[in-house]
């Protein structure tokens, strides 16, 4: 008798891993039964889970015992997963009870802080105010202005950029800064603007100038002197006003204007090469060879001011510019 032939083997189909197929009916059970679930019977869920006692977790919650048991049969059929084993003194967590109430209660405390976050951004308690400022003018009023905000407001962080007006008012035009601190006023028909403080205006001189012990400087004595002016910066209106001023003593002025910063023209005082005139901020700092004084019958002040976007509302900005019009005196200008 002749054998009958054998006959291939049938091919396996591939089985999915038991784990990747559960997996993904998982996060398709999940997906479809998110919107279903209500953040007020997770909510009650995690207190249950807490106290273990619906009429205890009603007391907590503030409601009727029923109001908490309908919640968390709702929810339990909404997940299809028993969450609580009911007894009769209380409740106890099933395994995946255990595991849901555990994510669930992360999930809440993120969310609570997420809220609470948001409400202190809002309010300008918490957040980022970034500044920009002249270094002429990082001390005196500015100086306070900010001690007193970060008091006040001390989760706001303050970041401060040093440049030009010119660079700092188009960065607050960008929206890269909230609000710049000027020298003299502004006119930037795109931004708002407002005056808050002025400063007595100071002549810088040599320690070793014979004017330095001199009791009171007036004009007159400042005529012949050379004078020392930035180009950027306050240095424009430096230069308009001490022409006006060795004008009115009818004298010519003599001035020379660098491209430089306060520094350096600080230390080219201190060398001999002129004088300059500057605002009672700068004499806080210390410049080796360099002496401060105040003009007897100089009637004017240098006047400063913000400048911001009218597009800009940052609740922060509105509260440092509210604290610093609290602290503005009446100013009269330059």
């Amino acid at each position: 008798m002749r054998a009958m032939p054998r006959l291939p083997k049938p091919k396996r189909r591939p089985k999915m891993r038991r784990s990747a197929r559960t997996r993904n009916k998982s996060t398709e059970f999940a997906q479809a039964q998110l919107g279903q679930i209500p953040l007020v019977a997770l909510r009650h869920a995690v207190v249950v889970g807490d106290v273990l006692n619906f009429r205890h977790a009603a007391n907590v919650l503030g409601v009727t015992q029923s109001s908490v048991s309908a919640r968390i049969k709702a929810l339990e059929e909404a997940l299809g997963i028993v969450l609580f084993e009911r007894r009769h003194r209380g409740v106890r967590l099933t395994e995946a009870g255990r595991r849901f109430i555990a994510e669930v209660s992360a999930g809440i405390d993120h969310l609570d802080y997420a809220v609470r976050t948001a409400g202190a951004v809002s309010n300008g308690g918490e957040g980022r105010l970034a500044m920009g400022l002249h270094a002429s003018i990082a001390f005196g009023f500015l100086a306070d202005l900010r001690c007193r905000f970060r008091a006040a407001y001390p989760k706001v962080e303050q970041a401060i950029m040093e440049g030009r007006s010119s660079e700092t008012i188009a960065l607050v035009r960008d929206g890269k800064l909230d609000v710049a601190f000027v020298v003299g006023a502004v006119e930037a028909p795109d931004c708002h603007s407002r005056e808050l403080w002025q400063e007595p205006l100071v002549i810088a001189l040599p320690a070793e100038h014979p004017l330095a012990s001199s009791p009171a400087i007036t004009w007159a004595d400042l005529a012949p002197e050379t004078f020392l002016v930035r180009d950027s910066g306050s240095g424009p209106q430096v230069f308009d006003h001490v022409v006006h001023r060795i004008v009115e003593r009818e004298r010519s002025p003599r001035i020379y204007r660098f491209d430089v910063g306060r520094d350096t023209l600080m230390h080219m005082v201190a060398a001999g090469d002129g004088i300059t005139l500057t605002s009672e901020a700068t004499t806080h700092i210390r410049f080796p060879g360099v002496v401060f004084r105040s003009i007897a019958d100089e009637t004017k002040q240098a006047r400063f001011s913000a400048v911001w976007s009218p597009h800009n509302r940052s609740p922060a900005l509105g509260n440092m510019l509210d604290l610093a019009i609290q602290m503005s005196r009446p100013a009269r200008s330059l």
